[in-house]
Parts: C-alpha cells; structure tokens; sequence
C-alpha cells in the first residue's frame, strides 16, 4: 500500500540566490558613479541606459572583487564570458541584462556556517558571477508600493548598470535557520572582504530562496517556488517558514505544487503569487558580442589573492570560542559586525577581561548602533576603553553592573573621546567598599524594613536577597554587592541572636 501524502515527512531543500552590490567606483560597463540614492535618474548615460552606438567596457575592479570572493571560498576561477539575459521589463532599460551564464567568473566552493545552537554546516556554491543591476522601480497608489492596485509606476534608473556579484548556492539548506545563518555568514564574508557594503535596508545585499519539499530520505527534487522581496535575515526566516509550512499544507490536501515566483509580504506575514516561473531557455541566453572573454593568468591571480584575508568569520567565531571561552552566539554577534571583532580583540590583548570585552561589545555597544543607526566606525569609544573598565572593577572602583552602565554613558557623552575613568570622575560613580559607610546603609535599611526582617528571624532565608538589593538602590548601586551581602547577614545574624 502507498502512504498518502499526509503520512509523508517531508523535508525542505533550499537554495539561495544572494545578489552584493559591489563597492566599485564605477558601473560594471560604464563611468557612471556606483553610489546609493540622489535625484533620479541623474546618474545615467548612453552605456547603461542602452542607448544606440554605446559600447559597454568591462570594470576591472569589479573583477579582482569577484575573484576576491571566489578565492576566498575555494572556487575556482577560470575563464569567464558575458552573455544576453532577454526580458523584458520597464527597470531594464535595453530589454536584456548583462549576465554571466555557463562560464562564470567564479565556479564551486563553500561556505562553512554556524547555525543558532552553535552548530557547524557547510553549503556548495554552484558559482558566483557577474553581472549588471536593474533600475528600481516605484508603484504609485493603493497597491501598498506593489504594482498590484498601484494608479502608476516611476522608473529610476540611478541603480542600472551598478556591478553585482550574485552567489548562487546548491540545494544543501533544510530549514529556515540554517538560510539566516548562512546569510548571516557571507553578509560577513562580503563585508570583511571589502566586497560590499551589505546593507540590505538599501538593497546592496538581496536574497531570492528556491523552496522545495520532498519526502525525507528521498533523493529527488519536489517542485520548487522562488520567493522575492525578503530585505532583512528576519524577513528571510520568516518567508521561509510560512512557504515550507505553506506547501506542506499544500501537499497534505492532494495538490502538487506550482512552479512560480512568490512574493513575500512582511506587513502579512505570507507569500503572494508573482509570476510562473522563468526557465533559462525563456532568457535566450547569447553571448554578448561587444565585450571579450575574461582570461585570468596566475600572476593576476596570485595578486589577487594577496588581498584575502587567512581566517573567514566562522573559522574565528571558533578560534574566539576555544581561545577566550566565549559561546559561539556571543562570539558571532560580534564577528559578524565590521570592525568590532578586530577592536574587541585589540582590547583583550591589552589587558581587557575577553567575556566582559565581548558582553559590553555584542549589547551596549550594539544596542547603542541600532538605536543610533550608526556602523562601529562612527560609534565613540576611545582606544583603551574596554582595558580601562576591566581595571575599574578589578580595583573595586566599579561593579560589573555599574562598569556596563559607565559603557553606555561613554558612548553617549558630547564630547568626543571621553573614556570610562572621566565618566566614572564626573557623575560620582565609583562603588563603594567602605565598611563603615555599607553598614550605616545597611542599619538604615534594616530600620525601614522591619517585617523583611522579622520573616529573616522567622526562618526566611530567601528575603536576604531582598534586603541587599535594598541596600544597592538606597546606594544607587554603588555599594560594592559582596560587601552588602555579607554584611546585610552579618547583622542579621547578630540581630537574631541578640
């Protein structure tokens, strides 16, 4: 007897398609300005807006980035040409983009990337190849910025011919976590490259998931959905858990899955169907007669590799974690922000404690980045910040509470530079260890507490916490915690024996 489908276990299969901007000076075939934003439509010309008689020239640059990336993956680099994608599409201005199809730039090699629970997994690269952006289009009217419902449409074309790298992984994802770390992972790899400013909030970075469900142990390939429009790793999670779970229901009633582009609605929270899906042939891929063959030699190779860094983010996300003892999720919190690793880094090797180093890094001073949309280059946090505050506390200036406070206020003080010791100076923030001054809080707080304390006499271990943490507001965290707590039972103790 054959099982009905809703008794299969189906597993998904995803394969992620990542489009980087690239941080070239230029377009990938003309000399208009690769920057975000401006007027539109001012920086365009003959080249990138296909107009009669311009001929396109390969960007070099943009080139040597690919090939950056390529050899830092392990994919092998070899000759390259650029072919004609045909459609047709108001934000592609000359009815086919340049593209590279059965000869990239880049062929094969892996990402190695560590999921949410720390655990390790690696994902086949197909290839990475170069190619043209598109212009961006603008639905005007009720269809909530879809063409759907839109009144009209606005073309810019600012972005068309800005260079693009798109990365193309095999099917070797399962589950919705593994495509956020994995993105998570070559968004750090990109930017530490300097490939890429990879923000997705602009578009410089941009996924579209191929989802598929089969029956778990099977080896073939169930009909996939590409999914569009995910602009942050939470939307690209999201997106994925409503399709898988949207063609699992799909299957379990008897239907088959349709081949087609959906479009993912953040405000909805689902997936909307776009268009049927493309297939290669529907491209008409031809070679682009105006431009010549790419032929790395060794030597360009070699100078190129030059410029890759020994040690990709996942691997130093271990080397923190066996070097510093610090969770794997604390590591890449900070890894995977640009230039936070290497400054966390410095500090510890100047003196600073690594598990503080790390915690004040991946919540004060990421907290303080969100809030202020800001990168780690712009943040305020001078040399030697993190070295300063492990000698605060292990003087018994500061508590490790008051030490992430003094963090903050470095962070936001107006004048540029000021450390922790100056904050610590000018707001009166040392702790105090003073016996003396402790127990005259104590005494005072035990006076205003009297039914906290008659349950201590009564057999209430537990309202100790309580009475300490009295004794810390009263001194507004100041007092040193382990001096308050054995004095608070000190003179409780006494006070019970009396």
């Amino acid at each position: 007897m054959v099982p009905s489908e809703k008794t299969i276990e189906f597993e998904p299969v995803i394969g992620l398609e990542v489009h980087a901007e690239l941080k070239t000076e230029s377009g990938m075939f003309c000399s208009c300005r690769n920057e975000f934003g401006g007027e539109p439509n001012t920086r365009t010309c003959p080249v990138c807006l296909g107009l009669p008689g311009s001929l396109p020239v390969i960007n070099k640059q943009a080139v040597e980035l690919a090939m950056r990336f390529g050899l830092a993956v392990g994919s092998e680099i070899g000759r390259a040409i650029f072919h004609r994608k045909n459609y047709f599409y108001p934000d592609m201005p000359k009815d086919f983009q340049i593209s590279q199809y059965d000869e990239p730039i880049c062929r094969g090699g892996t990402i190695e990337a560590l999921d949410s629970q720390g655990e390790t997994f690696t994902v086949q690269l197909e290839r990475a190849h170069l190619e043209e952006d598109t212009g961006k289009s603008r639905h005007v009217g009720g269809g909530g910025g879809r063409i759907h419902g839109a009144t009209y449409t606005l073309v810019d074309y600012n972005r068309s011919g800005v260079p693009l790298l798109e990365i193309v992984s095999k099917p070797d994802i399962r589950n919705p976590d593994q495509a956020r770390s994995y993105v998570a992972e070559l968004r750090a790899i990109l930017e530490m490259l300097e490939i890429s400013d990879v923000k997705m909030e602009e578009g410089s970075l941009r996924v579209d998931a191929n989802v598929s469900l089969r029956p778990k142990g099977d080896s073939k390939l169930g009909t996939k959905v590409e999914v569009k429009n995910m602009n942050s790793l939470r939307s690209l999670q999201r997106a994925l858990e409503y399709e898988i779970g949207r063609q699992k229901a799909v299957l379990a009633s008897g239907d088959s899955i349709a081949q087609e582009t959906r479009h993912w609605n953040e405000d909805e929270g689902r997936t909307h169907t776009l268009r049927s899906k493309e297939e290669a042939f529907d491209y008409r891929y031809f070679p682009e007669p105006d431009l010549v063959p790419i032929k790395p030699d060794q030597a360009w190779i070699a100078q190129v590799a030059e410029t890759v860094p020994a040690q990709l983010p996942a691997a130093r996300v271990r080397y923190f974690v066996e070097e510093y003892g610090v969770p794997a999720e604390l590591a890449g919190s900070v890894i995977y922000t640009k230039d936070m690793a290497d400054w966390v880094e410095s500090e510890i090797a100047a003196g600073a404690d690594a598990r503080s180093s790390f915690n004040w890094a991946s919540q004060e001073v990421l907290a303080f980045m969100n809030d202020s949309a800001i990168d780690f280059v712009d943040v305020n946090l001078p040399v030697g910040s993190f070295v300063e505050l492990t000698e605060l506390i292990s003087v018994g200036t500061l508590s490790k509470k008051l030490a992430r406070n003094v963090v903050a206020d470095v962070l936001r003080a107006e004048k540029h530079g000021t450390g922790p010791q100056e904050i610590v100076t000018q707001q009166g923030l040392a702790q105090v260890s003073d016996t003396d001054e402790i127990t005259s809080l104590i005494r005072e707080v035990l006076d205003n507490n009297l039914d906290a304390v008659e349950k201590f006499r009564a057999g209430n271990d537990k309202i100790l916490g309580f009475l300490v943490g009295q004794v810390m507001k009263a001194s507004r965290g100041k007092a040193n915690p382990n001096t308050a707590n054995s004095l608070v039972k000190q003179l409780l103790d006494n006070s019970a024996a009396g």
